[in-house]
């Protein structure tokens, strides 16, 4: 760049340049910042922001009610018993404090440490935020025996505070329609304003588990018949921790419950141990979920791993010449809920995933090392199951690394061969690379000749992998089906995971469109889930949709999808000529320029990627599907059978 032109940009960027966003613009500018996404999951964000201030009035100890109810227009109202907003001029703005509280940023009761002890939500601007992002948006408060209320249009004053009625009630209800993007209005801000009854129901009940005695009530007024639900558990984390573990048999009938006060930090934990090979460790720091866990579950994980050693050797379950168990021994197959409460919580990252405070470790790991100790005294049966377990955990451990070993040495990077099968392409940037995986050498020889070999591989399955969720990791990392997919992707497994050695940034699950392809579907995602779930969580993994029918009239070829599609299509094209039908009951009888241009063709097919909303549901859904217990998969079969319109009896 010439120095004239850095002269006549430097000219250009004055105080005229400078933008000042004032009350809510900010937010309206930058919502991301604020709710993550303009998506469905940003969209729900808004309906949380309010239910966490109710959250909140409960933990002050004002709250016993909080209801949320979607209407039919789209909008979402949530109202609570608590003190409702304070209503009366605020002294430094001369405005009613909840106009303040929902008009300005960083306004509300969760900064001087006076209003809220404990507190979760954005600290003050959760509500405001809602009301910035809403078309419209309406507040009542009930106080001091009066109905007070006031509206919004994004974020500006309808009117002022107003009485409209008497009451002896108190609590705050707020009802919100979100700007929903459309062609009327261009300047929305979602994408989106169709909220999910099931997103919404996880996410309460869980609100319920974590605030014991607290009523929570869902209604949904859209579809012909109201849905509802209410959430009340006497047993808080304890009932939590049983409903996880609802459709698993458990070492031991009611959960080790460990609960206790110090520093001005609660701590509530329970934990179960049941007869799977997975893990499954929830902390939540003032009810905020945090999946990168933090000094709360770094504190519990030591004191686990030091008492059940410490135990063991003191009563001989451990020998003289044996050696200790490790943290990943002890929690095999350990459902644990860690709950802390605290004033001045420190998150780190923006998305509040990891909770920072160091005196929180100290705090955790002594009472949790103390009060466990205690319970493997009292219960010695109990104990014995427990580090039975664990000792049987750490000899399969041993039984994994080897198979591990041998699994790397497989791998690309130590120089060894790929899998046989593999066909794989020629471009060497992972993320323009696919993976088809493909039931049967049939239909792997239709890919590899129908394929681009530039960008897309073939790796050919036969018959069904084995069901991870039944058996141990030693066992899964022997069978051969599972290594050639570990050795095929190059990024490992488990805690040797590792993105940046992945070798496609499409690895996509090609079944036959029949029930047999939805099991092997179903038992490669339960891998994937269970010691890859990376894969699944940056959206690696996709799932293929190859047609069901062909249908030719007068020459002409159309493919669809499901009985509907064939339906429509048939009613479209007329049925004089009678059209020919033909139902694919394989990928394997497709030519490999059909299966091309009908499953694998970017510029043509339609592919499913594969998330994880809620890795408690994913769980719940696996263990159901692909678990032990046969009477709960029986009952979901009976309950979803009605919405299965064609099924194959094979």
């Amino acid at each position: 760049m010439s120095q004239e032109n850095i002269q006549n940009n430097t000219k250009q960027y004055d105080e005229s340049q400078i933008q000042v966003l004032e009350g809510l613009d900010p937010v309206r500018k930058r919502p991301g910042m604020y709710i993550g996404s303009t998506d469905s999951r940003g969209l729900h964000h808004l309906v949380y922001e309010i239910v966490d201030n109710a959250i909140d009035e409960a933990l002050a100890g004002y709250c016993k009610h909080i209801s949320v109810t979607i209407h039919k227009d789209g909008s979402v109202e949530i109202s609570d018993d608590g003190r409702g907003f304070p209503v009366g001029i605020h002294p430094g703005v001369g405005r009613p404090a909840v106009e303040v509280c929902l008009t300005m940023l960083h306004a509300g009761g969760k900064f001087g440490g006076e209003g809220y002890k404990v507190s979760g939500g954005l600290h003050g601007v959760g509500a405001s935020v809602v009301n910035a992002l809403s078309s419209h948006f309406k507040v009542i408060v009930k106080q001091d025996g009066k109905i007070h209320q006031q509206e919004y249009s994004r974020g500006i004053i309808d009117y002022d505070l107003k009485v409209i009625g008497e009451t002896e009630e108190t609590g705050t209800t707020i009802q919100f329609w979100p700007d929903v993007k459309s062609e009327s209005n261009p300047d929305g801000i979602f994408e989106t304003g169709d909220f999910q009854y099931s997103v919404l129901k996880t996410r309460l009940r869980e609100m319920a588990f974590l605030n014991k005695g607290i009523h929570i009530s869902l209604e949904d007024f859209r579809g012909e018949e109201p849905k509802q639900n209410i959430f009340h558990y006497e047993g808080g984390i304890v009932e939590f921790v049983k409903y996880i573990n609802k459709n698993k048999n458990v070492l031991f009938p009611e959960p080790i419950y460990i609960e206790g006060i110090k520093d001005d930090v609660s701590i509530e934990i329970a934990m179960q141990y049941n007869d799977t090979y997975q893990e499954n460790i929830l902390s939540f720091a003032n009810n905020i979920h945090t999946p990168e866990g933090g000094t709360h579950l770094v504190g519990f994980n030591a004191a686990l791993t030091r008492t059940i050693n410490d135990y063991g050797r003191r009563f001989g379950r451990i020998k003289e010449n044996e050696e200790n168990l490790k943290g990943d021994d002890v929690r095999e197959s350990l459902v644990a809920i860690i709950s802390v409460k605290l004033m001045e919580p420190q998150f780190e990252g923006q998305t509040k995933s990891k909770l920072g405070n160091s005196n929180v470790r100290g705090i955790v790991e002594s009472l949790v090392g103390q009060e466990l100790f205690a319970y493997l005294e009292e219960n010695p049966s109990t104990a014995k199951d427990i580090i039975d377990r664990a000792i049987s955990a750490q000899r399969a451990r041993e039984a994994a690394r080897k198979a591990r070993e041998l699994t790397r040495r497989k791998t690309v990077l130590d120089g060894a061969a790929l899998p046989g099968k593999l066909a794989d392409c020629t471009e060497k940037d992972p993320a323009k690379c696919e993976l088809f995986i493909v039931e049967g050498d049939s239909a792997g020889g239709s890919a590899k000749e129908g394929r681009d070999r530039m960008f897309q591989a073939i790796l050919p399955l036969r018959g069904k992998i084995l069901n991870v969720e039944k058996t141990h990791e030693s066992k899964a990392l022997n069978n051969d089906t599972i290594r050639s997919m570990i050795t095929a992707f190059g990024c490992g497994i488990g805690k040797d995971f590792d993105e940046s050695k992945l070798r496609y940034h499409r690895i996509v699950c090609m079944t036959d469109a029949d029930v047999d392809g939805s099991h092997i579907r179903t038992l490669l995602l339960t891998f994937f889930y269970r010691y890859m779930r990376p894969l699944v969580e940056k959206g690696y993994v996709y799932i293929a949709m190859p047609p069901l029918y062909k249908v030719t009239k007068n020459k002409k070829e159309y493919y669809v999808y499901n009985d509907q599609e064939l339906e429509n299509l048939l009613e479209e094209i007329g049925r004089n000529p009678k059209p020919e039908i033909q139902r694919y009951k394989g990928l394997g009888e497709m030519s490999s320029h059909q299966l091309w241009d009908t499953t694998m063709d970017p510029e043509k097919r339609t592919m499913l990627r594969v998330s994880v909303e809620d890795a408690i549901l994913a769980d719940e859904m696996f263990t159901l599907l692909m678990g032990d217990k046969v009477e709960p998969r029986r009952e979901f079969i009976r309950e979803n059978a009605k919405l299965v319109k064609d099924l194959d009896i094979l």
